[in-house]
C-alpha cells in the first residue's frame, strides 16, 4: 500500500498559511529536513490553491535550488481540484472526491509516497477519512494572531508522537502517525 505523508509549517497559534513568519528560524536543519521530505516522495499530493502557488514559482527557482528544485518541477502531482482543465506542471486532477482518489491511489502499491504540503482543505478531509500516514509539522516559535489554521474547527484527531528534534532557531519539527484506537 502507498503512503501519504502530510508536511505542514505551523505557527505556535496553528496559523498555516503564507509562512513569510519562517524565513528567520530556517536554516541548514529545516533545509535537510525538508530535502529529505521531497526526496523520499514519489509524487505532490495538493490542493488546487497551493499547487497554483507552487506551479507558478517552482519552475522559475529550479536553477537556484539545484536537485531539491528538479525534483519539485519534474515529478507527478496530484491535485484535488474541480477545475481540472487548466493544470500544467506535471499535473493531474484527482477524478471523483479527493477522498475517493487518494484512497485509490493509496491502494496502488506502484503510487508511492505521496507528499502533501499546505493545503488545509485537502489534509483536514484525508485526515477525517483515516487517508494520512503520518503528519510532520515544523512548529515555529512565532505567534501572528490571525490567519488560517490548518485544522477545521471542530477537528478532532488523535496523534501519537513517534520523532521530534529542536532546531538550533528553536523550529519543533514533530512527527505524528494516527494513535491507534
Amino acid at each position: 500500500m502507498s503512503k501519504v505523508i502530510a508536511v505542514e509549517y505551523l505557527t505556535l497559534d496553528g496559523v498555516f498559511e503564507e509562512p513569510g513568519w519562517s524565513g528567520p528560524y530556517f536554516g541548514d536543519e529545516l533545509g535537510s529536513f525538508q530535502n529529505d521530505n521531497l526526496m523520499e516522495a514519489d509524487a505532490l499530493l495538493l490542493g488546487r490553491i497551493t499547487y497554483e502557488g507552487f506551479s507558478q514559482a517552482w519552475p522559475a527557482m529550479e536553477e537556484a535550488t539545484g536537485e531539491f528544485g528538479v525534483k519539485m518541477n519534474s515529478m507527478p502531482k496530484w491535485v484535488a481540484t474541480s477545475t481540472p482543465d487548466a493544470l500544467e506542471w506535471n499535473a493531474t486532477a484527482l477524478a471523483g472526491t479527493a477522498v475517493d482518489a487518494v484512497a485509490a491511489l493509496k491502494a496502488d502499491d506502484a503510487t508511492g509516497t505521496l507528499l502533501v504540503n499546505g493545503s488545509a482543505d485537502l489534509v483536514n478531509a484525508l485526515s477525517a477519512a483515516g487517508l494520512i500516514d503520518e503528519y510532520r509539522f515544523m512548529v515555529f516559535p512565532v505567534v501572528v494572531g490571525s490567519g488560517k489554521k490548518l485544522w477545521a474547527e471542530g477537528t478532532t484527531a488523535a496523534l501519537e508522537l513517534v520523532k521530534s528534534q529542536i532546531t538550533s532557531t528553536g523550529v519543533a519539527v514533530l512527527t505524528y502517525v494516527p494513535a491507534a484506537s
